[in-house]
């Protein structure tokens, strides 16, 4: 009998599937973190998108009534009945049935009657990056910490990522007289941007890290009614001082903004405080390079 001995094979040390298993491991990361980058830039393309949309329906607007959408409508700068500068542009935006349907300009906002319009959820006020329900409860009766919705839950009210430019002004302090293009009873036709359209901010991003913000308009009984749907720039984009009335969104390092041409452009946080702020005014005849 011959006796055939099989050839040797020699198995993986352990070291050797340590280092397969490392260099999966770091294929893998690297895989999940071009699927995520993959991911983030399409939800920052359909942002952009939504801003555009918004631009289109602002100067369709402006072709009718010969001025932007008031910033709020109300009495007082925290009054009645407090519809923003979203709700007189839904009919540009292809809700004009649901605009003469469920919202009663004549009564507040907060009034019952209102209720199905303070929860109507508008997708296109809505970026894909923030990922907060659609819907969600503003705290009122003060609040101790940061976050704007600490304190005692409101009435439910559907969630907004975009919010108008006030300026560069505090906003409690000159509530009707903000100087960029939207304010309280605010009536700002193009011409009066005088420092260019394309030079001006007229909606930019809200995170909801610090609190929700609507699109319905300025609700009295909540924390911070005016700021819900305007913002200022005494902070820059996502400024690490984190105040809520600034603009802030979960886009890496920037904050995408329309401008008055139509045109969506992304400021980075780092963006120098002077050109920031001359971009939030609409005739403060400052020089304004490229952000």
């Amino acid at each position: 009998m011959t006796l055939r001995f099989r050839p040797h094979r020699p198995a993986f040390t352990l070291v050797e599937l340590l280092v397969v298993i490392a260099i999966i491991g770091i294929l893998v990361a690297l895989l999940l973190s071009a699927v995520q980058a993959a991911r983030e830039a399409a939800r920052s393309s359909q942002c952009k998108n939504n801003l555009r949309q918004i631009g289109l329906a602002l100067h369709q607007y402006h072709d009718v009534m010969e001025m932007l959408p008031h910033g709020w409508v109300a009495d007082a700068p925290e009054g009645a009945p407090g519809w923003g500068w979203v709700s007189g542009m839904l009919a540009f935006m292809e809700q004009g049935a649901a605009e003469q349907s469920l919202i009663n300009r004549h009564l507040p906002i907060s009034d019952p009657a209102n209720q199905a319009a303070r929860e109507l959820v508008l997708n296109f006020m809505l970026c894909p990056s923030d990922g907060m329900p659609k819907q969600f409860q503003p705290g009122s009766g003060g609040f101790p910490g940061d976050n704007v919705d600490e304190g005692t839950p409101w009435s439910r009210v559907a969630r907004s990522n975009y919010i108008g430019n006030f300026g560069s002004f505090e906003i409690e302090d000159v509530p009707s007289a903000g100087d960029g293009v939207f304010f309280h009873n605010s009536q700002v036709p193009l011409a009066d941007v005088t420092d260019g359209l394309s030079n001006t901010l007229f909606v930019g991003e809200r995170s909801s890290k610090l609190g929700g913000s609507v699109w319905a308009g300025m609700i009295p009984e909540v924390n911070e009614p005016m700021a819900r749907i305007v913002g200022l720039v005494d902070h820059g984009p996502n400024d690490p001082h984190a105040h809520y009335d600034d603009f802030s969104s979960h886009h890496p390092t920037g904050v995408l903004f329309l401008l008055g041409d139509g045109s969506v452009r992304r400021i980075d946080d780092s963006v120098d405080l002077t050109i920031y702020r001359a971009l939030a005014t609409r005739k403060g005849n400052e020089a304004v390079p490229e952000p």
